[in-house]
């Protein structure tokens, strides 16, 4: 009677605590991710469950929008839901445990005697870049009786065609792709507006999704409406056969889906199981200065039908395979930091890759793109990798190298012509050259120093782990310059951004003195390996020079300040890690341990905030500075408030980076790839940083030079060169504004462009302040002597571009330079010589404001 009480009472707590989404696994650690990673593998193809059961809601794409996986099994000949919140009539198999590793998430769901796991299998194996950069997440269900009776079991799933469109309204078209041993179908836009769109909520509107399974009796697939085919699983627990062709061609109904069936027999003690393939070919990837470029897993010619021939058959060693990773890397991150830190640390791995994308240049090496998801958009971002950079410098040179060579490539050309390093590349996923602040423009709200010293520690990092400067020797000509540049303006720097840009401007920054002294002493220590004595030796006592100031004149008390100008502030110095981690030696272990003991005074319930202006935080710098002292405890603590910001937030998304450390609200940000920054404790180990980096089977070397920029010419002036007359209203029109028989003589009459002084890039004819503008402009052409007729557009912020009434191009957001644009087919095709009419419109939400444009040809080269 007792132990019937005893596990009658522990059946309650364990559903209590449950239902308030706390779980507990067999270690008596408590987790429960915001949101938990099912498909991971690039910003495109990423999927979610925001919630504590996988049937508690509909899965999304990690911007939020609706991406729906659906699941249901059939026990006994009775369905249950294990995925998703439909249908409703459904109920719900019991889920019991959850448990997110580097490469798998696994649920547990019991009930009607079966115990049924479902793994979610991205083989983010990072010694191979050829399987890393496999877009291919792997689904297995696994059925076993846990009262030793026999059970009948089958499964269901369904994916919407909503993973292959940017808008639900996007019409697509199915396809049966079955090919040897496999069979499949596919979803894909009818539109195919290859790395047309760019900007951060998007999601992919072009290349072709696929659902796949073994050529097996006992499982299926079919397309067909969601309802029907779901109804038929639950009543007869069959599969319906394909919707006629008519209606798998330009489908814009919306409500159709790819679907799977398996029986899994007659189920006993002994577990059955089967699995099948989700896998999208996006065709091109990144278009890095002006050429499109393959994913990396396509290099050697690949098809879509290769990669699921080849994944079909790699399944079983991949399980292998990633549950030793997995089993590897978690008992490494547990001796390193506990059991806290590895659960932390496996919540991050996916997340961080699938920030970015490996793509191969013009002699097949790997290039790493990532994305400022939830940020402003932008492509390999210098302040945004440098936080990334620990998970990436852990596993190898490939890695840590693929993500700065064509940052480096650019910085070297001659497009970039500043003393100081880029920010970023462009707006993914176009890196066509920077964006951000005055672009290549003008130093205006440029992170000089921060990206300066990002570069040379990043350097510094790869030449300690491989033990010599071959990689720097290729850039050593930036590197000198950015150190000068680092040498005269780095101490003290001057009113300016930093990585922290969301708290704005700062003069006098100490922890930017931080890096810059790192980032010298780092100079020095390559200078140093490349035999370069006197270099070593100037730069190395500058440094040591610099950090003996730094202690005096940052000197607070009890901590040191915020700025050198402001006694009585504070702030986390997590640039000061690499000291110890490179070896430098510049700065005594008093001020690691002054400012740990201060910050501890400082913590909030859910973490310590980034300074003291604010109560907000940022994750990656907070698992930064926990590693400052290389106390236990005092790593375990910070870290600590961090996992209970996870586990409390009421915001279910992926792990955000910025968040309030008194409310565990978050602040914004969403499935960035700087949570890699957790794993910058491991690079203290230098036996478990060289145990891993070892592997790397790639070997990637010999990088292709940056693209040949394409031959741009002129067919129809901007304002950038010889300003136009346009009639514009600023009063929404009433008709066919855009139609070339509309009545525009009451319009105004201006010189282009047309916006608000001081907007990057701007070429201002004409002032437009309002929130609205709308143009038109009667040109003579002769289209048909160009071959790659393209619109040479400045917007500021969405434009609508419409020729002789058809629209022709379409874009979000805003860039700060005139550009080239694809125009859309129907557009391009609307031309003909003689009498043509633009029409354009230009909304406006905040900041500056700009529309200009013209027509170029462009020849690649």
């Amino acid at each position: 009677m007792i132990k019937m009480c005893v596990q009658y009472w522990s059946r309650f707590v364990f559903s209590v605590l449950f239902a308030f989404g706390i779980l507990i696994n067999a270690k008596g650690e408590i987790t429960r991710p915001p949101s938990v990673p099912l498909v991971a593998c690039d910003p495109y193809f990423s999927i979610w469950s925001p919630a504590n059961k996988l049937t508690d809601t509909d899965t999304t794409h990690w911007t939020g929008k609706p991406q729906r996986l659906t699941s249901l099994v059939r026990i006994d000949g009775k369905a249950f839901r294990i995925m998703g919140s439909v249908p409703a009539s459904v109920p719900a198999l019991p889920q019991s445990n959850l448990q997110v590793l580097p490469t798998r998430t696994i649920y547990t769901f019991e009930g009607e005697g079966i115990r049924l796991t479902l793994t979610f299998m991205t083989a983010d194996l990072p010694d191979d870049v050829d399987l890393l950069s496999r877009p291919v997440t792997y689904l297995t269900w696994q059925a076993e009786s846990t009262d030793a009776q026999e059970h009948k079991v089958s499964v269901y799933f369904d994916a919407s065609s909503e993973i292959a469109v940017n808008q639900p309204k996007q019409t697509v078209n199915f396809q049966s792709v079955d090919t040897s041993g496999i069979k499949a179908w596919s979803v894909g836009t009818v539109e195919q507006p290859v790395l047309e769109k760019k900007g951060d909520d998007l999601r992919i509107d072009w290349g072709y999704f696929y659902v796949a399974a073994p050529r097996e009796k006992q499982s299926e697939l079919t397309v067909n409406s969601a309802d029907l085919v779901r109804d038929n699983f639950i009543n007869n627990g069959t599969l319906l056969p394909p919707a006629s062709p008519s209606l798998l061609q330009h489908n814009n109904r919306n409500d159709s889906v790819i679907a799977f069936t398996a029986s899994l027999g007659a189920v006993r003690e002994k577990a059955a199981s089967c699995h099948l393939i989700l896998a999208y070919d996006d065709l091109y990837s990144i278009q890095y200065m002006k050429r499109n470029l393959r994913p990396y897993w396509r290099r050697t010619g690949w098809e879509a039908a290769d990669l699921l021939q080849a994944v079909a058959r790699d399944y079983a060693s991949l399980q292998n395979r990633c549950a030793a990773f997995d089993d590897e890397l978690m008992g490494d991150l547990r001796e390193a930091g506990g059991e806290n830190y590895a659960e932390l640390g496996a919540l991050a791995y996916r997340q961080c890759f699938a920030s970015g994308k490996f793509v191969a240049d013009a002699n097949g090496q790997p290039m790493f793109f990532c994305k400022e998801n939830h940020s402003n958009g932008c492509i390999s971002t210098s302040d945004v990798f440098y936080p990334m950079s620990p998970q990436f410098l852990l596993f190898g040179p490939t890695l840590a190298k693929s993500f700065i060579v064509p940052f480096m490539n650019y910085a070297a050309s001659d497009r970039w012509k500043f003393p100081f390093a880029p920010h970023d590349l462009g707006t993914y996923p176009q890196a066509n050259g920077q964006v951000y602040g005055g672009g290549e423009v003008s130093a205006t709200d440029q992170m000089p120093v921060e990206e300066s010293g990002n570069l040379l520690l990043l350097f510094c990092a790869v030449a300690e782990m491989e033990g010599n400067t071959g990689f720097a020797d290729q850039y050593w000509k930036q590197l000198q310059q950015w150190a000068d540049y680092l040498k005269k303006k780095g101490f003290d720097p001057e009113n300016q951004l930093c990585t922290d840009d969301f708290a704005g401007h700062l003069a006098h920054n100490v922890n930017l003195s931080v890096k810059t002294i790192c980032a010298l002493g780092a100079y020095a220590k390559l200078c140093g390996m490349r035999g370069d004595a006197a270099q070593a030796n100037e730069y190395s006592q500058l440094a040591r020079d610099f950090a003996q100031r730094w202690v005096k004149e940052a000197d607070d008390g009890d901590h040191f300040r915020l700025a050198f100008d402001r006694p009585g502030t504070w702030s986390q110095k997590y640039n000061l890690v690499w000291d110890r981690i490179l070896g430098l030696n510049l700065f005594p272990d008093e001020v690691a341990q002054k400012e740990m003991s201060f910050y501890k005074r400082m913590e909030n319930p859910y973490g310590l905030p980034l300074d003291y202006r604010q109560t907000y935080t940022k994750l990656d710098w907070t698992c930064w500075t926990a590693t400052l002292t290389q106390n236990r405890g005092d790593f375990e603590d910070l870290v600590g408030h961090v996992v209970d910001f996870l586990n409390t937030t009421p915001d279910r998304t992926p792990m955000t980076d910025w968040y309030q450390t008194k409310t565990a609200q978050r602040v914004g940000f969403d499935a960035r790839p700087v949570v890699g920054g957790v794993f910058l404790q491991m690079l203290y180990n230098k036996t478990a940083w060289q145990k891993y980096a070892a592997r790397d089977q790639t070997k990637a070397a010999n990088w292709a030079a940056i693209p040949e920029p394409p031959k741009v010419t002129v067919i129809l002036p901007a304002a950038d060169k010889q300003p136009a007359i346009w009639s514009y209203t600023t009063t929404r029109p009433i008709g066919n504004w855009m139609k070339p028989d509309f009545d525009a003589s009451s319009w105004g009459r201006g010189k282009s462009g047309f916006g608000t002084p001081g907007t990057p890039g701007a070429f201002i004819g004409t002032v437009w302040s309002t929130d609205d503008i709308w143009l038109r402009r009667e040109v003579t052409i002769s289209p048909a002597t160009y071959d790659d007729l393209e619109g040479w557009l400045h917007h500021d912020e969405d434009a609508e571009v419409y020729i002789n009434g058809v629209l022709a191009l379409k874009t979000s957001g805003f860039i700060v330079n005139y550009d080239a644009f694809p125009l859309t087919a129907a557009g391009k095709a609307a031309l003909k010589p003689g009498r043509n009419v633009i029409a354009i419109h230009c909304h406006q939400t905040t900041g500056g404001q700009y529309v200009d444009f013209g027509l170029v040809d462009v020849q690649t080269n």
